[in-house]
């Protein structure tokens, strides 16, 4: 299992199109992926659950997963935050 905990600078912080693009890049991997933020623990390929964490910008989240590709997957979606949601 991998875990890297990063700080969210997007303006909107897991808005619902911040949550679509997590979810799809998340869903790109066979690793089990999990988002925490304020002491809460969501599957991080649900836009339900990371919607209800209620993460802002300037708070920080903690991505882990855990599988075959798990290091491609944290890779990702650390750099998917990091570069505020922004698809290349």
């Amino acid at each position: 299992m991998i875990t890297k905990t990063v700080t969210l600078n997007n303006e909107d912080g897991l808005h619902a199109r911040a949550a679509a693009l997590f979810v799809r890049t998340a869903n790109k991997y066979s690793s089990e992926i999990t988002l925490q933020a304020h002491g809460d623990s969501v599957n991080g390929k649900s836009i339900i659950g990371i919607m209800s964490l209620g993460a802002f910008c300037g708070e920080e989240v903690s991505i882990s997963a855990v599988g075959v590709d798990e290091d491609e997957a944290i890779e990702s979606l650390v750099n998917l935050v990091e570069d505020n949601f922004i698809e290349i």
